[in-house]
């Protein structure tokens, strides 16, 4: 059964698959200024990723009818972990509870795929908003780290 993810608006926030209709309203998210030592200035970077990379699958988060952020996730087939990357809330929706219904869309649907053991993100030191909202979850540092960011999984199953 699909849990409903919700901010703290009361707006449904689902994961979409990049579309024609909506991979420019997800290419333009933009995150507040100070994030971008963490985050790509816009989505935009993510989609070519995805689209060029042959790697990641990029998701545009919607909330209601409007496209609200980006995600992407990935699976490394050398140990068998799904990763999240490149997760993205606009300025204008960030503080709103998108990010944390974002995440539970994400891990909800990872862990639906039926060799997902376990879901791996990494997150800047210095981020501790991030990281405080991925503790939350249950992810915990495995020690490793991924360009100077803190590998953290969390177990599923």
């Amino acid at each position: 059964m699909t849990q409903q993810f919700t901010d703290r608006q009361g707006r449904a926030v689902v994961l979409e698959e990049i579309t024609d209709d909506n991979w420019r309203d997800v290419a333009d998210v933009a995150p507040a200024d100070e994030q971008r030592r963490y985050v790509a200035a816009l989505a935009a970077r993510y989609l070519l990723l995805s689209q060029r990379g042959g790697v990641w699958t990029s998701l545009g988060v919607r909330a209601d009818h409007d496209i609200v952020g980006h995600v992407m996730w990935a699976y490394d087939d050398k140990d068998g972990t799904h990763w999240i990357g490149g997760m993205m809330v606009s300025a204008a929706e960030q503080g709103k509870g998108v990010g944390r219904a974002t995440l539970g869309a994400v891990i909800e649907h990872l862990s639906a795929l039926p060799e997902c053991r376990q879901i791996r993100l990494s997150c800047h030191p210095d981020n501790t908003s991030a990281g405080s909202l991925y503790t939350s979850f249950g992810f915990q540092p495995t020690g490793g780290l991924e360009d100077e960011e803190i590998v953290m999984a969390l177990p599923v199953g």
